[in-house]
């Protein structure tokens, strides 16, 4: 019985093990990795809809169709 407390009371004191850290790391690689190819998404989106009402104000293009 005090082997097994003596077990448990090492493994509490050595914090988390290095592989827990290590994934960690990898999960806010991937969070944040994903995050940028999500916002330069949006920006895309919006410089094509930016360029699409700036056209449409220079009147180079039209939504009327043509009859």
């Amino acid at each position: 019985m005090a082997s097994a407390r003596k077990i448990v009371g090492q493994a509490a004191s050595k914090g988390p093990s290095p592989s827990v850290i290590k994934e960690m790391i990898y999960g806010i690689s991937l969070g944040l990795a994903a995050g940028f190819f999500w916002k330069m998404y949006h920006w895309s989106s919006q410089r094509r809809t930016r360029e699409f009402y700036d056209l449409l104000d220079k009147g180079e293009i039209s939504v009327v169709v043509d009859e």
